[in-house]
């Protein structure tokens, strides 16, 4: 249950968003980000605040741990609209690498959706965001943040 551990902490991440989504776009929307992540209830919950200086907005993150189920249920909500972001993304982690999934919708587009988190060691990790609309056979990758540990004052 332990899974985002290696998540607490102070980051720093270079961001990147499509401009467009499930439009067969290229361009890509550039921006640094700031998060501090904390763990809760023993390791079986795990909560950020990001921030986007450039974009004047932040977000928070919160992750929690079924022990029943071994599944991670991850939440967002942002500070543009803060309402609790539904559904969760559910999955797990296999090794360094945990998929979470969730059905939901882009603009009135049912979507599948897809965050990966992978652990590339003690000070980097990588965070994507997926669309796919034809059952999981192709994904789009719409957002990517590649994050360094950053130096605690």
């Amino acid at each position: 249950m332990n899974n985002f551990d290696f998540f607490e902490g102070t980051w720093t991440s270079h961001q990147r968003k499509l401009t467009k989504r499930l439009a067969g776009s290229d361009d890509w929307e550039e921006f640094p980000g700031f998060t501090r992540a904390t763990r809760h209830l023993s390791g079986a919950a795990s909560c950020d605040e990001v921030t986007f200086p450039t974009k004047g907005t932040s977000g928070l993150t919160l992750r929690l741990h079924d022990p029943a189920t071994d599944l991670w249920s991850i939440y967002w909500v942002s500070a543009a609209d803060p309402v609790l972001g539904l559904p969760p993304v559910v999955g797990r982690f296999d090794g360094d690498r945990g998929a979470f999934f969730c059905d939901d919708e882009h603009e009135g587009t049912p979507v599948r959706c897809r965050f990966l988190w992978i652990r590339i060691d003690a000070d980097h990790c990588r965070w994507e965001q997926a669309f796919s609309v034809d059952g999981e056979q192709t994904w789009e990758t719409n957002w990517i943040a590649e994050f360094t540990r950053a130096e605690t004052p």
